[in-house]
């Protein structure tokens, strides 16, 4: 009888850092079981290392990042740790990280088990970063791909860094997201390998080809030498070239995969189920039918785009900046309002009282347009709120107006008619923004009036998990 197999999930976050351990379910190939997940807070922002970023740029520390993985290895229970088989990663997309090869990590004893702690790596460039401005982005070339250029995007940092700090790219060589960089320290690459997903959020990457816009690139003077080479999502990167706290040397780790693409292979059971993930931003997904390919001209001004999934297929996806980094954004304000007052208020407390008093205002007058930060399809976008009268200032008021429209500005970019028309029948929530609020769900319902279902915090965990445990369940088959 084949040994049990159980494979790690990593997904590396906005805001936080999941882990979750995964083993098939006795009798049922298709199942599975988790034995254990742990989350930890990255706590990871930054200043920007450019100053010439300013307040738009967003950053973070990788050390922060790597500490917050540690911390959740070190809370899983090491016997299972020993079984493990394979090792998936995933990762916030979009995103740039650079260091230098050969010098990206040092392995240490970290007490009883040995870690890698980040040494000649920069700061992570998120997928929220502002630096690059409209007018910047009408500056670069056209890309050769459905896909449009964003700010966040690493490819378009990447340009802004050429024009606007060119000494900070001298000091690097090597380049890729954070999952990527995670991925290459754990299996020694010389290079990092990037699948298409995470490769297509770079922008300038043509899924169909399968390959960078390298001669556009080229012809923009852009350092085409730091794009990793680009694997097929599910594919070995390689394998551990250290144990890593019970996980033996030679484990095979996974190509990294994008965190919505994780989240979407974990609990998308049909072909007929949409994906609807709220954390710190909001993704409404749905499958294409396999042979559909995108027009390969890009529009910026769409708001669903066709981001590539698995086995040559892609994901319909509406993936809206403002979600619960707009809730936060509003906790923050009421706690430095209160603070102006001279009252001293954790922000735990504020979301809780909030959420609480919104659920008992079933409804309101008042509409809040939430995009604070925009939307990549528009860019200039600011919120407001209109609607305004004395009757509608409650906290309930406000909260479930907030909540109302995080979800009908969602509504707007891929509404439930289109879903309908692609088949949809069941809506799947997942991301902890949506997990503990009753009021998004209720907004959701509303909005999208089909059975839903709600999956577990570490959705992008356990599917990072899982493709790794399909992979060795097919290998022992074989």
């Amino acid at each position: 009888m084949a040994a049990r197999s159980v494979t790690l999930g990593i997904d590396l976050g906005t805001t936080s850092v999941k882990a979750a351990l995964v083993e098939a379910a006795p009798g049922d190939p298709s199942g599975f079981v988790v034995l254990a997940s742990c989350a930890r807070a990255a706590q990871a922002e930054t200043a920007a290392q450019s100053a010439a970023a300013g307040p738009q740029g967003q950053e973070q520390d990788v050390r922060r990042i790597i500490q917050a993985l540690h911390e959740c290895l070190a809370a899983l229970p090491r016997q299972q740790l020993r079984k493990v088989c394979g090792i998936g990663v995933s990762g916030q997309m979009h995103g740039v990280v650079f260091w230098k090869t050969g010098q990206g990590c040092a392995w240490t004893e970290g007490g009883a088990a040995p870690v890698f702690e980040p040494r000649a790596v920069s700061h992570l460039v998120t997928w929220q970063d502002g630096r690059c401005s409209s007018e910047f982005l009408a500056s670069l070339p056209q890309p050769e791909s459905h896909l449009s250029v964003a700010t966040g995007f690493g490819c378009a940092t990447i340009f802004w860094l050429l024009k606007n700090s060119p000494e900070f790219l001298k000091s690097y060589d090597t380049a890729g997201t954070i999952h990527d960089y995670v991925v290459a320290m754990l299996c020694g690459l010389a290079r990092p390998l990037m699948s298409d997903q995470n490769a297509a959020s770079w922008g300038y990457f043509n899924t169909t080809s399968q390959s960078w816009n390298l001669e556009i690139l080229k012809a923009a003077g852009f350092p085409v030498q730091l794009l990793p080479d680009v694997a097929e999502p599910g594919s070995v990167a390689g394998r551990t070239s250290q144990a890593w706290f019970e996980i033996p040397r030679g484990t095979q780790v996974g190509v990294a995969l994008g965190d919505l693409q994780a989240s979407v292979y974990s609990c998308m059971a049909q072909k007929t189920d949409a994906v609807l993930n709220i954390s710190t931003s909001v993704q409404l997904v749905a499958s294409m039918p396999s042979g559909f390919q995108p027009a390969q001209t890009p529009d910026p001004a769409a708001p669903v785009a066709y981001f590539p999934y698995f086995d040559r297929t892609y994901l319909a996806v509406a993936a809206s900046l403002n979600g619960g980094n707009v809730l936060a954004t509003f906790v923050r304000m009421l706690v430095q309002w209160m603070a102006d007052l001279g009252l001293e208020v954790e922000e735990s407390t504020v979301y809780s009282c909030m959420i609480q008093a919104a659920a008992q205002q079933r409804d309101t007058c008042l509409t809040i347009t939430p995009t604070v930060l925009g939307e990549r399809h528009l860019p200039d976008q600011l919120a407001s709120v209109t609607g305004i009268s004395s009757s509608d200032l409650s906290l309930g008021h406000v909260t479930r107006a907030l909540c109302r429209g995080i979800v009908q500005n969602l509504h707007s970019m891929l509404p439930f008619g289109q879903l309908r028309e692609w088949g949809v029948e069941r809506v799947i929530g997942s991301g902890s923004a949506l997990s503990r609020n009753e009021v998004l769900k209720q907004e959701v319902q509303r909005a999208f009036p089909l059975p839903v279902s709600y999956g577990q915090d570490v959705d992008a965990a356990v599917g990072a998990a899982l493709v790794m445990l399909q992979r060795s369940l097919s290998q022992q088959k074989s």
